[in-house]
């Protein structure tokens, strides 16, 4: 009788080979959903470059050890560490290894002010003050939420790991890694400086957390937010199928699904988000919230009520970045309410 793998057979310690000279190396997250980051061990001539670098923890830097040991190498065997985005389980251990052997560390130019940010917010808690989502619920009227967010502040952010990269990577940057060339390409939607690499004459792709293939990645969760995130993620998964077809290799979930297949149920997934979202305004909720309490959740459809406390509220600005793109594409139009002296977003038919 054969068995199916399960779904978090990825997760699995080592160093996997995906491709000749190319391992993805898993390390785990504490009390993360996602449960591991994959880093991908690029050989080269002079040692290895690394895209993603984990999250700065002793587990994930046991991990990395152990794992690179596996292919005979050590972590000052790394040259050069290629960042998809400024999230904690991407680049803060790039940081901590940096400091100890003076490895370089490119990051897309766009995360700067976000990176500073986070800098700052280390530094001094206080004086940096709320985070960013705590406007963004306001604006999509979950009061109770933006209150309960406006009183926290970041525990555990050291300062050293969010110190800016030696190096800004740009949109078409060629990186030459020995007999290898990666192509950055700048994705915004998950991070307004996310970037892939894409190694075209072996037909991989470096993907971060821009194509994910068992979930939907979260849309402008970060310290500076653009205008309309899920506006610039359509865009990036445009630029994406326009690209040559390649193998996925994401941050998150096993390798080896199609680049192309992926982007196209996640275009069809926002698709019909878009449509529920229409409906559920046509149907009379105004305010992202009311929207997102009409709408369903996860691959097991949970009712919003039955969220945690973290996911309905991403919940609520997910729902806001698609009311958002409504009203951009003249589906629904927008004026703003002020409910107990907080401006709040309404949404309508036009």
């Amino acid at each position: 009788m054969s068995s199916t793998p399960s779904r978090h057979a990825w997760i699995e310690p080592g160093a996997h080979m995906v491709a000749e000279g190319v391992h993805r190396i898993p390390l785990p997250l504490p009390t993360d959903g996602l449960r591991a980051v994959n880093v991908y061990a690029i050989e080269q001539g002079d040692g290895l470059v690394l895209v993603d670098a984990g999250w700065a923890l002793d587990v994930s830097e046991r991990a990395l050890v152990d794992a690179l040991g596996e292919i005979g190498y050590g972590l000052g065997d790394i040259v050069r560490f290629l960042v998809t985005h400024a999230h904690r389980d991407h680049y803060t251990q790039a940081m901590t290894i940096r400091r100890r052997f003076g490895t370089r560390v490119a990051l897309g130019l766009r995360e700067q002010e976000s990176i500073r940010v986070m800098a700052r917010r280390a530094e001094n808690p206080h004086a940096a003050g709320p985070f960013v989502q705590v406007g963004l619920l306001r604006r999509a009227g979950d009061l109770p939420a933006a209150a309960a967010l406006e009183g926290l502040r970041a525990e555990g952010i050291v300062a050293e790991e969010w110190r800016d990269p030696d190096d800004w990577l740009s949109h078409g940057d060629r990186l030459a890694l020995g007999q290898r060339e990666l192509t950055v390409l700048a994705t915004p939607g998950h991070t307004r400086g996310h970037v892939v690499f894409a190694d075209d004459a072996h037909g991989l792709l470096f993907a971060g957390d821009h194509i994910l293939p068992h979930i939907t990645p979260s849309i402008g969760y970060e310290e500076v937010v653009s205008r309309s995130p899920l506006g610039d993620y359509l865009d990036s998964l445009a630029l994406m199928r326009s690209h040559p077809d390649a193998l996925l290799l994401p941050a998150h979930g096993p390798a080896g699904m199609s680049v192309h297949d992926r982007v196209e149920e996640l275009l069809t997934h926002h698709q019909q988000r878009l449509d529920e979202s229409l409906r559920a305004v046509a149907a009379g909720a105004s305010t992202a919230v009311e929207v997102a309490d009409r709408l369903t959740w996860t691959r097991r459809q949970t009712a919003f009520g039955e969220l945690d406390r973290f996911n309905r509220m991403m919940a609520v600005l997910e729902t806001l970045a698609h009311l958002v793109v409504l009203v951009e594409t003249g589906r629904l139009r927008s004026a703003w309410d002020e409910v107990d002296g907080v401006g709040v977003e309404r949404f309508s038919l036009p």
